[in-house]
C-alpha cells in the first residue's frame, strides 16, 4: 500500500508545466456533427473516415502547416490522436499522455515519467464520458490508467489509486510474464475491452480477452482465446494447452471494432506461440488467427472465422476490422444492403462477412497446401483463400527468377539464393529457407484500412517486402552447459534476433549489440531487457541474477562465478527455432524482388473488384536515376473524407500525401520533419478543418523526430 501511495503522490508531480487545464480553454465545442475524431481510427467502426468537406480536391494544394507541437522526447510514435471538445489527446514516443488545444497546438497537460514508462510504442488513447465525468484511458507498460481528461490527473477511485494491472483476471501462469497494451481499448457502455501485446514464444502469457468497468477498474468478463475444458474449440489444441504448459498468446493486440447498436464486438486475434513451430500444439488452434464476434456485454462467442489454421508463419490479424455496408444481389436478384465486417490480413487477403451471421459475402476456398514440414510439425492440410477480392499483395508462389530486381547490383547471386528457397503457397518453415511474401509485416499492417462506410470501398496500403524464414536446431541443454551464465541467457533468448556474434541485422531492424557499452550504460540496458522496445518484447521472466549475467556478458565483464543462471530450464524446449527476421535484400539494402515495394489500393467490396492500385512511396536514390516510382515499405494507415480525399503518410520517404480517393491521383504532398509511421486524424476546431500527423521516424532507418504537425488551409 505504501508503494502504491508513493506512486500516486509521484504521479501528481508529473503534471508538467503549462499548467492550463482543458476547462480553462476558450470554448470551441460548438462544432457540427462529425467535426471531432473521438475514437481510435475515427470511430467504433474503425473506418478512418470523416464527413468533413472544407478541405477538398480543389483546394487541398493550399494546405500549410497550421501548428506543430514538439514532444519532450524523440523516436518512433504510431499514434492516431483523438480530438474531443476542441482538445487533441495523444501520446509521446516514451508513452507520456498529453492534451493540446486542437486549434493552436498549445500544451494543456502531460502525464507520465518518460524514464519509467517502458520503451514500447503506443497507438493512442481512449476517451469515455458520463456527464461531468470525462476520462482518458491510457495504457503504459503493464498498467491501464484512468486520467481526468481536463487535468491529466489520475482518477484515484479507478482500480488501485488510478490504475489496474493488465495481468488482472489471468491465471497464475501469467504472473510476471511480459505484457503491454499499445493499442487503445474499445468502449462499450461502461466497459473497456483491452488489447494485449505478449511474447511470441512458447513462454507467452495466455491471450485472454478481458473487459473492465471504466468507472471502477473491476474485471467484468473474460473470453479464453485458448479454450478451457468444455468450451467450444477445446479439441483444436492438445488437452493441456489452456494450462500454458507449452503455448500461449492467441491474443488480440491490434484492437477491436464495435457495433454499438447491436452490441457486437469484433476481435481479430494473432497466432499461438511459438510462432514458427507448432509441433506441441497439434490442431487448428482456435481461437488463434480468428475474427471473433462476441456479445460485448458478456464476452459470449456469437460466431468466428479462422483465417489461418495452425499458424506457422506469424500471420496475426494485424488491424481492427472495418464495419461497412455493401450492396449485393439477394436470392431474388434484387440489390440489397448488407451490414458487413471486412478484415484485412498480412497475407494480402480481405475476408468479408455478414456482420450478424458471419456468412462470407464471397466464397472462401480451403486450398490444399504442402505437407512437407520439419519433423514433429503437423501442418493443417488446407488453408482459407478468399475467391474475391484478389490479393492486394503478391504471393511468394507467384515469384520466379525474373522477379529478382533489375536494380540489384548482385542480381545474379540473388537468383542463386532464390532457387534454394521454398516458395509454394503456404510452404512450411524450413532449414533451407522459406520465402514469406507478403512479409512478416504484411501486406496490411497495424495501420489498417480506411473505408467509405456507405459506399463499400476499402482503401488499404500494403508492403511488398519478401522475408526469408529459416529454421535451425535449438541448442540442447548439454550444449549450453559449457557456456557462461550470461552467454547461456543470450543464446536462449537473444540470439534469434541479434545473432550468435551479437552483430544484429540492421537492414532488418535489429541493432548490433557489439560494444554496446560505448553507447549505453548498464542501467539502461537492464531496464530495456525488462520493458522491451519496439519489436523486442520485455523478458520479465528472467530473474535479477539472470539479467545481471546477461548485462555483464554484453558489456564484456561477466564473472562466471557470480551467478548460476539456468534460463533454459525455465523455457519450454522446442527442437527448432528461427534464425531471425531477415528481409530478402540486395547489396544496396533495397528489396531483392522487383518493384512495387509498397502499394496503395482501392477495393470495391460490393463487387470484389479493384478500382485502382498505385505504387506508394519513392526511393530517392532510384528517383535520381530516372527510375519510375517504386513504392516503399510503409507503416500507418490512411484517412478518407466525404470531400473525396485520402490522406496518408506512412512511407519510408517521410512524405505526407493527399490522393483523389476515386482515381488514386496524387493531389498534394509535403516533406515531414521525420517519417510519419502513424495514421493521421482530421477534425474541425473554431470552424477550420485540420489534418494532423505524428512524426517520429526511426523505423526503417529513418531519422528521429519528435513533432506532431497539423495542416490547414491558409
Amino acid at each position: 500500500m505504501l508503494k502504491t501511495l508513493s506512486w500516486c503522490i509521484g504521479s501528481a508531480a508529473l503534471l508538467l508545466a503549462g499548467a492550463q487545464t482543458v476547462s480553462d480553454q476558450k470554448d470551441n465545442q460548438q462544432a457540427g456533427p462529425g467535426s471531432e475524431w473521438r475514437e481510435y481510427l475515427g470511430g467504433p467502426d474503425r473506418n478512418h473516415y470523416s464527413p468533413l468537406t472544407q478541405i477538398n480536391k480543389e483546394n487541398v494544394k493550399n494546405l500549410k502547416v497550421a501548428w506543430t507541437w514538439s514532444m519532450p522526447d524523440s523516436g518512433q510514435t504510431q499514434v492516431n490522436p483523438i480530438v474531443v471538445n476542441g482538445v487533441l489527446y495523444g501520446v509521446t514516443a516514451t508513452v507520456q499522455a498529453f492534451a493540446l488545444d486542437a486549434a493552436t497546438g498549445k500544451q494543456l497537460w502531460i502525464f507520465g515519467d518518460k524514464s519509467k514508462n517502458g520503451s514500447n510504442t503506443s497507438r493512442g488513447l481512449t476517451y469515455w464520458e458520463d456527464g461531468d465525468d470525462k476520462r482518458i484511458l491510457h495504457a503504459m507498460a503493464a498498467h491501464l490508467y484512468a486520467l481526468d481528461a481536463r487535468t491529466g490527473k489520475v482518477i484515484e477511485r479507478f482500480g488501485d489509486n488510478g490504475r489496474i494491472d493488465l495481468h488482472t483476471g489471468l491465471p497464475d501462469i501469467a504472473k510476471n510474464k511480459y505484457m503491454v497494451s499499445n493499442t487503445p481499448g474499445t468502449i462499450f457502455e461502461d466497459l473497456i475491452i483491452m488489447p494485449l501485446r505478449l511474447s511470441e514464444d512458447s513462454d507467452a502469457a495466455p491471450g485472454d480477452l478481458r473487459a473492465f468497468n471504466v468507472r471502477t477498474g473491476k474485471l467484468v468478463w473474460t473470453f479464453h482465446t485458448i479454450p478451457y475444458p468444455g468450451e467450444f474449440g477445446y479439441e483444436t489444441f492438445p488437452p493441456d494447452a489452456y494450462q500454458n504448459t507449452y503455448t500461449g498468446a492467441a491474443n488480440n493486440w491490434a484492437g477491436t471494432a464495435i457495433d454499438r447498436k447491436r452490441g457486437i464486438l469484433y476481435v481479430p486475434t494473432g497466432s499461438a506461440g511459438y510462432d514458427f513451430y507448432g509441433g506441441k500444439r497439434k490442431g487448428t488452434n482456435l481461437f488463434s488467427n480468428c475474427l471473433l464476434a462476441l456479445d460485448a456485454r458478456t464476452g459470449k462467442r456469437l460466431w468466428h472465422y479462422q483465417t489461418m489454421h495452425h499458424d506457422m508463419w506469424d500471420r496475426d490479424l494485424p488491424a481492427p476490422p472495418n464495419l461497412i455496408t455493401v450492396t449485393q444481389n439477394g436470392p431474388d436478384g434484387k440489390p440489397r444492403k448488407i451490414d458487413a465486417v471486412a478484415q484485412v490480413s498480412k497475407q494480402g487477403y480481405v475476408f468479408i462477412f455478414d456482420r450478424v451471421t458471419g456468412k462470407p459475402l464471397f466464397p472462401i476456398k480451403e486450398v490444399p497446401v504442402p505437407a512437407g514440414a520439419l519433423p514433429g510439425e503437423h501442418p493443417w492440410p488446407t488453408q482459407p483463400v478468399p475467391s474475391k477480392p484478389a490479393p492486394y499483395a503478391r504471393q511468394a508462389y507467384t515469384l520466379t527468377e525474373n522477379d529478382i530486381s533489375v536494380h540489384a547490383p548482385d542480381r545474379d547471386s540473388l537468383k542463386i539464393k532464390f532457387k534454394g528457397y521454398k516458395k509454394a503457397l503456404f510452404a512450411a518453415p524450413s532449414k533451407e529457407g522459406t520465402v514469406i511474401l507478403p512479409g512478416f509485416d504484411g501486406g496490411a499492417e497495424w495501420g489498417g484500412a480506411a473505408a467509405d462506410p456507405n459506399e463499400g470501398i476499402l482503401y488499404v496500403n500494403s508492403n511488398e517486402m519478401a522475408w526469408i524464414l529459416t529454421m535451425k536446431d535449438t541448442p540442447k541443454a548439454s550444449e549450453l552447459s559449457n557456456l557462461s551464465p550470461g552467454e547461456k541467457v543470450y543464446t536462449t533468448y537473444c540470439v534469434t534476433c541479434h545473432g550468435p556474434q551479437r552483430k544484429g541485422n540492421a537492414k532488418s531492424g535489429y541493432p548490433s549489440l557489439v560494444d554496446i557499452g560505448t553507447r549505453r550504460d548498464k542501467s539502461f540496458v537492464n531496464q530495456l531487457i525488462t520493458s522491451g522496445k519496439g519489436m523486442m518484447p520485455g523478458f520479465t521472466m528472467l530473474t535479477a541474477d539472470e539479467k545481471q549475467a546477461l548485462v555483464s556478458f554484453l558489456f564484456g565483464d561477466e564473472k562466471v562465478e557470480a551467478v548460476s543462471a539456468t534460463p533454459a530450464s525455465k523455457k519450454v524446449y522446442l527442437p527448432y527455432q528461427s534464425t531471425g527476421y531477415n528481409k530478402f535484400l540486395d547489396a544496396n539494402g533495397l528489396p531483392a524482388i522487383s518493384p512495387p515495394w509498397g502499394t496503395l489500393n482501392a477495393i470495391d467490396l460490393n463487387t470484389g473488384r479493384f478500382l485502382w492500385k498505385i505504387p506508394f512511396g519513392e526511393v530517392e536514390s532510384l528517383k535520381a536515376k530516372g527510375v519510375p516510382t517504386t513504392g516503399t515499405e510503409n507503416y500507418g494507415g490512411p484517412v478518407v473524407t466525404a470531400s473525396g480525399l485520402l490522406f496518408i503518410a506512412a512511407t519510408k520517404d517521410g512524405k505526407f500525401r493527399a490522393f483523389d480517393k476515386k482515381t488514386g491521383k496524387l493531389l498534394w504532398e509535403t516533406q515531414l520533419p521525420a517519417a510519419g509511421f502513424a495514421t493521421p486524424a482530421t477534425y474541425e476546431a473554431n470552424g477550420k478543418q485540420y489534418v494532423v500527423i505524428a512524426c517520429g521516424g526511426t523505423k526503417l532507418g529513418t531519422k528521429k523526430g519528435n513533432q506532431y504537425v497539423a495542416f490547414a488551409l491558409e
